[in-house]
């Protein structure tokens, strides 16, 4: 990653890496104030300046196959998603009718707020909303501010048609959580 000032605005861009081509390169026009970023599909290398560049590519005696690309996320879909918290037993009776009536599956994350693993463990969980945002909801609940009646037990849970098709115990590091997930969620949608 790498930061880039001008004019007393601080933008971060960064670079897809294309696997699939290794001749790929990139250039940064530092002669503009504004950053441009310019790719090109040849193996040859040259300055990043706007001079040489020119240069090289009469020397080249053709048309270099370059284009001009953004370099920031793609904004169609979100990268984060707040899982929406569950407050008592009536709402997640709520939550469970609806899920079971829709027929879409919900994941009920059971947390506490003072749980270090399950801090480290809420925000993959919310990338992970995200990524399925269109095929799956995500719920937590905070095992401290719920009735007692309430709290099952500290787990990841899926549930369909209005019971529950499987469940992650937590406890370990928090990748391989969230690949226990993955798989669940899979199995089920």
């Amino acid at each position: 990653m790498s930061v880039i000032v001008g004019y007393g605005y601080s933008h971060i861009m960064y670079r897809e890496i294309y696997p699939r081509d290794e001749q790929q390169q990139w250039w940064m026009n530092s002669s503009s104030s504004n950053a441009l970023w310019l790719k090109s599909r040849s193996g040859n290398t040259s300055s990043s300046s706007s001079s040489s560049w020119s240069e090289g590519r009469k020397r080249e005696g053709g048309r270099r196959n370059v284009r001009v690309e953004a370099l920031w996320p793609d904004l169609s879909k979100p990268t984060v998603l707040d899982m929406e918290p569950i407050n008592d037993s009536d709402h997640l009776d709520q939550i469970l009718l609806l899920a079971a009536q829709s027929s879409q599956p919900i994941l009920i994350d059971w947390m506490a707020a003072w749980c270090r693993k399950c801090i480290y463990l809420k925000p993959k969980l919310e990338k992970l909303a995200a990524e399925y945002h269109t095929k799956l909801k995500f719920y937590c609940v905070d095992v401290n501010k719920v009735p007692q009646s309430l709290v099952k037990r500290g787990n990841i849970s899926l549930w369909k048609d209005g019971e529950m098709k499987g469940e992650v115990i937590g406890g370990h590091k928090a990748w391989l959580v969230i690949e226990e997930v993955r798989e669940m969620i899979q199995k089920f949608i």
